[in-house]
C-alpha cells in the first residue's frame, strides 16, 4: 500500500508541477506579448502592412476594374517636363528629365489594398505642397511660432514684405486661404501674374487688387510669400521643420526632397537659409512618391494623429477641413480642396478632401470610408478613381 501510494503522489505531483509550469509560461508570454491591437492601425517606418480586398470587405473583382480605370487615364504631360514652361512661364529652378507613368496606392482601413506603377519614384507632386505648407503651419501654431491665425503676419514678421498699408493687413488665415492679396515680388515672379514669358498659360488679365480676406486668388506668388514668413517664424528652413515634425514622425522613407528655387535664399542670423515654394510651377518644388504621399494623407485621415502622438493640433485640422467664407472661394480650407458641396469631388461624400497637384498628382481622402487614394500622372477629377474603389466597398463591411 506504502508503495502504490507514493506512486500515486508522485504522479499527481508531476501534474501539478507540471500545470503550474504551463500557467506560469503561459502568464509570462501573455506579459511580455503584445497586447491586442485596439484602434487604428499605424504603418511603421519602412513597411506597410497589405491585406487582401477579400480581407477587408471589399469585392476582388470591383477593386481590380478600379485600379485597371486609374491605370488607364495616363496623364498627357510630357514625360521629360519639356511642356513645363509653355504651361507655367520661365523656370526658377529645377525639373527633373523624366518622370514615372501614372501610379498610384489604395489605403483602406489603414492598409494597403491595391497599388500600381512605381510608386517609389520620387516625382514632383506640383500644388500637394500648399497642403504641406498648411501642415507646416500647423505644427506653428502647436508649437507657439503663431499663436493667432487672426494676427496680422507683419506683427511677427519683420522683412518688409508687409510694410505696405495693404500688406499690413494680411493675416496668416488670409494665406492659408489663398485669399492674402499680397502685393508684391517673389524671387522674381510679380503677383500680378501678368506676362507670357513669365507665366506661360497660367497667365492673368489685369484687375483691381481687393482688400485683404475678402478674394479668393489662386496665386503661387503670394504663396510663396507665405512660405518665406514660415521659415522666418521658425529661423529654420520649412524642409526641416516637415522633415523632424511630420515626416520622421509618421516614418517616410528618406527619398523625398523639397527643393528651393536656384534664387530664393535668405541670410538669418548669419545662416543662409533656402525658402522652398507651394509647388512645381517655376521648378523645384515637393518631389517625393506615392508611398510618403499616402502616409501625409494618412496623417490627416487620423485627424493628425499618428500612434499616441496628437502630430497637429486637432483645432487647426478642423479649420483646415472647413470651407472659406471669402465670397468667391470655390470648396477651400487651408490650402486642401473641400467637397462639401459635392461638387469639388463627386460621387464621394461631403466631407472628403484632397491635396491636388497638377499632372495630375492627387491625394483624395474619404473619412466616412476610412480611405486614402493617391492617384499620380493622371487624367481627369481624382474622385472618378476613388469613387470606383467605395464602390468596391460591400455593404455591411464598415
Amino acid at each position: 500500500m506504502k508503495t502504490t501510494f507514493h506512486r500515486t503522489s508522485t504522479k499527481a505531483f508531476r501534474v501539478v508541477v507540471l500545470c503550474f509550469c504551463a500557467s506560469a509560461f503561459l502568464w509570462m508570454y501573455s506579459a511580455a506579448a503584445p497586447a491586442a491591437q485596439s484602434g487604428p492601425y499605424f504603418p511603421p517606418a519602412g513597411a506597410w502592412a497589405k491585406k487582401t480586398p477579400a480581407e477587408l470587405g471589399l469585392d476582388p473583382a470591383k477593386l481590380a476594374e478600379a485600379v485597371t480605370y486609374a491605370q488607364s487615364r495616363e496623364s498627357n504631360r510630357a514625360m521629360d517636363f519639356s511642356d513645363q514652361e509653355t504651361i507655367f512661364g520661365s523656370l526658377l529652378g529645377s525639373v527633373p528629365n523624366i518622370r514615372a507613368r501614372t501610379n498610384g496606392v489604395v489605403i483602406y482601413k489603414g492598409y494597403v489594398v491595391a497599388e500600381f506603377g512605381d510608386n517609389t519614384w520620387p516625382d514632383p507632386t506640383y500644388s500637394v505642397a500648399k497642403s504641406m505648407l498648411a501642415t507646416v503651419a500647423a505644427i506653428a501654431v502647436r508649437d507657439g511660432k503663431i499663436t493667432n491665425l487672426d494676427e496680422p503676419v507683419g506683427a511677427t514678421i519683420k522683412d518688409s514684405g508687409y510694410d505696405s498699408p495693404r500688406n499690413a493687413q494680411i493675416t496668416w488665415q488670409h494665406h492659408l486661404q489663398q485669399a492674402s492679396e499680397w502685393e508684391g515680388n517673389m524671387w522674381g515672379k510679380q503677383d500680378n501674374f501678368i506676362g507670357k514669358e513669365a507665366f506661360g498659360n497660367g497667365e492673368m488679365k489685369p484687375r483691381e487688387q481687393m482688400k485683404p480676406g475678402t478674394y479668393y486668388e489662386y496665386n503661387d506668388v503670394r504663396i510663396n510669400r507665405f512660405a518665406l514668413s514660415l521659415l522666418r517664424a521658425f529661423n529654420k528652413p520649412v524642409p526641416d521643420v516637415f522633415r523632424e515634425e511630420v515626416m520622421n514622425v509618421i516614418g517616410a522613407s528618406n527619398t523625398w526632397r523639397w527643393i528651393p528655387y536656384h534664387n530664393s535664399f535668405v541670410e538669418i542670423n548669419g545662416k543662409k537659409m533656402a525658402s522652398v515654394s507651394g509647388g512645381t510651377r517655376w521648378g523645384g518644388g515637393m518631389w517625393i512618391n506615392a508611398m510618403d504621399m499616402a502616409r501625409f494623407g494618412y496623417l490627416w485621415l487620423r485627424g493628425g494623429k499618428w500612434g499616441d502622438k496628437q502630430v497637429l493640433p486637432p483645432a487647426f485640422v478642423k479649420e483646415a477641413l472647413t470651407r472659406s467664407t471669402v465670397a468667391n472661394t470655390p470648396d477651400y480650407g487651408y490650402l486642401w480642396w473641400l467637397n462639401t458641396q459635392g461638387k469639388q469631388l463627386p460621387g464621394l461624400p461631403t466631407n472628403a478632401f484632397s491635396a491636388n497637384g497638377a499632372g495630375s498628382n492627387t491625394i483624395t481622402v474619404s473619412p466616412d470610408h476610412d480611405l486614402v487614394v493617391v492617384w499620380r500622372w493622371h487624367q481627369g477629377n481624382a474622385a472618378e478613381f476613388a469613387k470606383r474603389v467605395v464602390a468596391a466597398i460591400k455593404p455591411g463591411t464598415m
